[in-house]
C-alpha cells in the first residue's frame, strides 16, 4: 500500500513539475483567445478602415465569397455589392468606433460579433446595431453575414 501511495505521489509530483515547466515557458493560450483577438481587431479596426480608405482588397479579404448583408430597411447586399459601393462612395465621417457587446467563438470555426457603431459627422451622430457571423477557413476569419438595425441620427 505504501509503495502504491509513493508511486502515486511521484506520478503527481512529476505531473506538477511538467505543468510548472509548461507555464514557465508560456504554455498554450486559453482556447480561442487568439481567435477572439483576431475577430476584435477585424471588427474594430480593419472593417472600418476598408470603408474609410476605400480599400477593396482589404474588404474582399474580410468578406467571405458567400457574404450577405441585410441593412436597416431590409435590403440584401452581397459581397460584390459592398465592393462596388466602396469603390464608388467615399465614406465621409469625422470619427467612427465600434463597441463590441458580444463576441463568441465555437470550436466548429464559427463566431458571432455584435455591437454598436458610433459615427460622428459634423454635428450629426449616427448610432446603429450590427450582428455579424464569421467563419474560419484556412486559418482566417471572414464574415458571411451582417445585419444592421436600430439606426438613429441625432444632432449634437
Amino acid at each position: 500500500m505504501r509503495k502504491l501511495l509513493a508511486q502515486q505521489m511521484l506520478s503527481h509530483g512529476a505531473f506538477a513539475m511538467l505543468m510548472g515547466m509548461l507555464i514557465a515557458c508560456g504554455g498554450p493560450e486559453p482556447m480561442g483567445e487568439k481567435d477572439r483577438e483576431a475577430l476584435r481587431y477585424l471588427k474594430e479596426v480593419e472593417w472600418s478602415a476598408a470603408y474609410r480608405e476605400q480599400d477593396t482588397v482589404l474588404l474582399a479579404r474580410i468578406l467571405h465569397d458567400d457574404f450577405q448583408m441585410i441593412d436597416a430597411e431590409g435590403n440584401v447586399f452581397k459581397k460584390a455589392d459592398e465592393l462596388d459601393w466602396i469603390k464608388k462612395n467615399e465614406w465621409k465621417v469625422d470619427s467612427f468606433r465600434y463597441e463590441i457587446k458580444r463576441l463568441e467563438t465555437w470550436p466548429n470555426g464559427t463566431a458571432i460579433v455584435s455591437g454598436v457603431g458610433h459615427m460622428l459627422n459634423d454635428s450629426t451622430e449616427t448610432v446603429y446595431w450590427s450582428s455579424n457571423v464569421f467563419i474560419k477557413t484556412d486559418g482566417a476569419w471572414s464574415a458571411v453575414s451582417s445585419h444592421v438595425s436600430g439606426v438613429k441620427e441625432t444632432e449634437r
